[in-house]
């Protein structure tokens, strides 16, 4: 307990000091970018439970991240008090009312008004609006996971692409590192149930990730070698050191054992000619109204 109570200090001083070099007015990178998101004011939010929302983005060289279109989106809810957390799939190709912007598939919001308009548009469909928003390029994920020495994900089937890995990712537990991470995160097409199986994947990545924190968490000089890698990457806006400093605490705290996955269903339609996902917003709810509570999703 003493140890790690010295390395959090010593965590919120390597934050607290990376901020103050480099500050909100540096040049945005094309890795990762944390945004703290407007609230309105009177909203009702246990204060204990920090709301981000992860977006994975497919941008091409002098594109604007913050511009452009989500096509990965989980709502992570973390209990700081219990170290529970949960994630909340959204499939891309949901299709939902976009502030401002008629109805649209959820990813286009970020294209629309950037990490605000997703923000918003996520919290309106879940019922629980994110304190943040967390941009990565597929280039950043990779670099974060391969900073790591990769991840171990239990992959329920065997599947491949014939673009991103013709050879494929066996069934059962396997390591993955790098782009072929992000690639597993990313196939749709040849998985049973496309999009929603996309996004179960997508939070194995997420959990891969925690199980790796978590198992290195005692380690001389891991968590802040980690920390001063992924901050040489990110660009924050609106987000203090003290902030900042509460993000990281939280997520090295996870307890794995405290973690509920949850992938929002809904069925295929068929909208101007183009094949959407019509979301379950009653499930939606129910799932923020868990969250909401003790960042733990009671059914899925």
């Amino acid at each position: 307990m003493v140890r790690r109570i010295l390395r959090t200090l010593v965590l919120g001083l390597v934050l607290g000091a990376t901020a103050l070099v480099v500050p909100d007015s540096a040049p945005a990178p094309t890795v990762l970018t944390l945004v703290k998101i407007d609230r309105a004011t009177g909203v009702d939010v246990d204060p204990d439970v920090v709301w981000i929302l992860a977006a994975g983005v497919d941008t091409r060289p002098r594109e604007d991240p913050l511009r452009s279109r989500a096509d990965a989106l989980q709502l992570i809810a973390i209990d700081t008090r219990t170290g529970a957390a949960s994630a909340v799939g959204i499939p891309r190709d949901s299709w939902v009312p976009i502030p401002g912007h008629g109805s649209n598939r959820v990813n286009a919001a970020l294209y629309y008004g950037g990490p605000q308009l997703l923000g918003r548009t996520v919290g309106d469909l879940v019922g629980v609006q994110p304190d943040y928003v967390m941009l990565a390029t597929f280039s950043g994920l990779a670099q974060l996971i391969r900073g790591i020495g990769g991840i171990t994900v239990d992959n329920p089937r065997f599947f491949a692409d014939s673009h991103l890995n013709p050879e494929g990712w066996k069934a059962g537990r396997i390591k993955i590192d790098g782009m072929r991470a992000v690639e597993f995160a990313r196939v749709r097409k040849s998985l049973p149930q496309g999009d929603f199986d996309r996004s179960a994947n997508q939070q194995r990545v997420i959990r891969g990730i925690q199980r790796k924190i978590a198992a290195n968490a005692d380690r001389p000089g891991w968590i802040e070698s980690g920390v001063l890698s992924v901050l040489q990457h990110l660009k924050t806006q609106g987000v203090s050191p003290k902030e900042l400093f509460r993000i990281a605490q939280a997520i090295a705290q996870v307890d794995h054992r405290k973690v509920t996955t949850c992938v929002l269903p809904g069925s295929i339609g068929n909208i101007n000619g183009a094949s959407v996902v019509l979301p379950s917003v009653g499930t939606a709810r129910r799932y923020g109204d868990d969250a909401r509570k003790d960042a733990t999703i009671k059914r899925c």
